[in-house]
């Protein structure tokens, strides 16, 4: 059961930042905050389903919001009771609903700073060529944590659940159709001001589309059409077979 946590504690720095570590993972997410309060004022818990229909999330990405939840202790997860052959659903309950969270969200602006600085040594291509394989590596992880590995995606279902768990990162992304072509269009980018001073950062983005991508569909092309930093309001990736 997660407990109350309390910056007055007598913590030695490393615990001070591990307990920072976790509250940011489980908090840092506008939606998930907004989903923990959602669980909190349903006694008899909740599936991820109907997360999903609330939020307008893929259910996926609603699983995983709950998913990171639980690891860190705020919520409890059981089954539903089912008359069926089906198996029963998890379903999500508050751990503690006396729960304080008291540390600040802090975001990492202060280490993409640091990444860009950094990538501003290296030429421009090495340096986009850089960051989009750090993107490629997490997009696969994320596609990991939102799929199972049995599941079968088309190309446009692939974009959407990529689209949503863009947004569960603070994105604020969706999928869709210009013309012939599918896009990724970026509302809000959780790099902030640091993409901006450094563009190549902008390469990580379409680096963890195309790593989700190929996780959950199969090989793919990204290319960003739009950018914050080019001046344009969105950023939009274009994303074709």
């Amino acid at each position: 059961m997660a407990k109350r946590l309390d910056t007055t504690q007598n913590l030695s720095p490393t615990e001070f930042a591990s307990a920072v570590t976790a509250i940011s993972s489980a908090f840092g997410d506008p939606t998930r905050r907004d989903i923990y309060l959602h669980v909190r004022t349903h006694d008899g818990g909740v599936t991820a389903a109907k997360i999903a229909e609330q939020f307008d999330l893929h259910a996926n990405v609603a699983r995983h919001h709950l998913d990171k939840l639980a690891a860190g202790g705020y919520l409890e997860v059981g089954r539903t009771a089912t008359s069926g052959a089906g198996r029963p659903a998890k379903l999500y309950s508050c751990s503690d609903p006396n729960i304080s969270i008291e540390f600040p969200i802090r975001h990492h602006d202060v280490l993409i700073t640091l990444l860009g600085k950094a990538l501003s040594l290296l030429s421009e291509e090495k340096a986009e060529q850089l960051a989009e394989e750090v993107g490629i590596e997490y997009g696969r992880t994320m596609a990991k944590s939102l799929s199972p590995s049995d599941t079968s995606y088309s190309f446009r279902q692939s974009l959407h659940v990529i689209a949503g768990a863009l947004s569960a990162h603070g994105f604020s992304a969706h999928a869709q159709q210009f013309g012939e072509d599918l896009q990724i269009v970026t509302e809000h980018c959780p790099f902030g001001d640091a993409a901006v001073k450094h563009p190549v950062i902008c390469a990580v983005d379409r680096g963890m589309v195309k790593g989700m991508l190929g996780s959950l569909y199969g090989h793919g092309t990204t290319k960003l059409s739009a950018s914050l930093p080019q001046g344009d309001e969105v950023c939009v990736t274009a994303v074709a077979l």
